[in-house]
């Protein structure tokens, strides 16, 4: 029997946790990265198939650099209840610790928290070590998004839960000292995979999409399918209060990533992220494990691709404007994180064997070409000391060889996407999903 694809090539698991120290380093590390880069992404345990590369156990892979050096690598399973054996849906319902934590990292408020959107996040060390389940002192119920947007000027931590039932879609807002202020339910249309959503200044931007949970599919890998009687729809919330939210039609379409909204001059919100139509959300969602969840249809048009998308919505006129902003085939859509919901000029995407850089506000790209066969994972952006532009910094990913031979942590200018580092592995990383810069805190 042929192996499924994602546990073949560049997507397949390791099969051991590892270190190494004292990595050589091609070309010259800026010395001002000190700090530790973390990488989460599924890795099940040898002899396993999770039924889709979405359900994999998590796997942190950490570099550790400082003064121009790479003092370590190590990899480590997040050790969740999931990894122990325990099911996730018991006689009493979901299990949010029984989960695999394999999407994304993030830091806040001290707390490192590697997340996954069916359960808990997950606290970890900064040496990759498990702590346990975090739940904000008891005050998270729900599951907790792998997206979570904090605010650049508050510190706060926007974030929501979503489920196959009801209460469908909850949000939540943590302060900056990390106490969970605010959880609130959010009415949609029914039970919707949720994967990301998007903050302004004032709103939060909700993605009401047409993938939908199933049921039959329960214990089949990833348990969703794309349903055309769902109406895909945009929401604007305000932030504070108990507005209603504003929904706004669009075409029908799936969106894992966001790439960030903002609030014009006029009023109107703007928002960007990847948007698969109808036939590429098939077609990926049966090459990387839901073969018989997403239905069947016509051939996949060129426009169905994933591909860079803009929404308008002016919630004075309820009208919504949407255009593709680029014909190229890309996900993982990233930013300067100091301006996630507002106003930002560049893009950071990965299209094929290389990144794409998106200039939004004239219209030009630039692209780094990783070589033949050779696929680079989400690009993180670190801003320069004392940065002067938008895109003064690096962008940090680790680049494997799609046979699977190998893997380097790499280190490229943001400004022109030249490299200026490489850091051989001393193991292959499998393809994975997110990650995140923690510079070293003061002490």
């Amino acid at each position: 029997m042929t192996a499924p694809l994602y546990l073949t090539g560049h997507l397949a698991p390791v099969t051991h946790e590892t270190e190494g120290r004292d990595l050589p380093v091609e070309g010259a590390l800026p010395p001002e990265l000190n700090g530790r880069y973390l990488r989460n992404g599924p890795n099940p345990r040898p002899g396993e198939d999770p039924g889709h590369w979405f359900t994999g156990h998590g796997m942190l892979h950490g570099v550790r650099l400082q003064g121009g050096r790479a003092l370590w690598y190590r990899n480590r399973w997040v050790r969740t209840a999931a990894l122990d054996g325990a099911p996730f849906l018991g006689p009493e319902g979901p299990d949010l610790r029984a989960v695999t934590a394999n999407t994304n990292v993030v830091r806040h408020c001290g707390r490192i928290l590697a997340l996954v959107e069916n359960g808990l996040p997950h606290e970890v060390t900064d040496r990759l070590d498990t702590v346990g389940p975090y739940d904000f002192a008891g005050r998270l119920t729900t599951a907790m998004t792998a997206h979570p947007k904090e605010d650049p000027a508050t510190g706060e931590l926007h974030f929501f839960g979503y489920g196959a039932m009801p209460p469908f879609l909850t949000y939540h807002r943590a302060g900056a000292d990390g106490t969970l202020l605010e959880s609130r339910e959010i009415p949609v249309g029914g039970p919707t995979m949720m994967h990301d959503f998007a903050i302004t200044e004032r709103h939060v931007v909700w993605l009401d999409l047409p993938v939908v949970f199933d049921p039959a599919r329960l214990g089949r890998g990833m348990p969703y399918r794309w349903d055309d009687g769902y109406a895909a729809r945009v929401g604007v919330m305000a932030q504070g209060g108990a507005a209603p939210v504003r929904w706004f039609e669009v075409e029908p379409g799936y969106v894992f990533h966001v790439g960030n909204a903002r609030e014009d001059a006029a009023g109107r919100i703007v928002l960007d992220a990847v948007r698969y139509g109808r036939e590429g959300f098939l077609r990926s969602w049966e090459r990387i494990g839901g073969a018989g969840a997403a239905g069947s249809g016509p051939g996949a048009q060129a426009g169905d691709q994933p591909r860079l998308h803009q929404w308008t919505l002016d919630p004075r006129t309820g009208r919504v404007n949407e255009q593709p902003l680029d014909d190229r085939s890309v996900e993982f859509p990233t930013l300067n994180e100091t301006l996630v919901g507002r106003a930002s000029r560049y893009r950071y995407a990965v299209a094929g064997d290389g990144l794409v850089k998106y200039d939004l506000r004239t219209g030009a790209s630039n692209g780094y070409d990783a070589g033949p066969g050779q696929a680079p994972g989400e690009a993180v952006f670190v801003p320069a000391a004392g940065a002067g532009a938008e895109d003064d910094g690096w962008l940090l990913t680790i680049v494997s060889d799609r046979a699977g031979r190998g893997s380097a942590f790499t280190v490229l200018d943001a400004s022109d996407l030249t490299r200026v580092a490489t850091v051989p592995l001393p193991q292959r990383v499998p393809a994975g999903f997110h990650g995140t810069w923690l510079p070293d805190e003061p002490r």
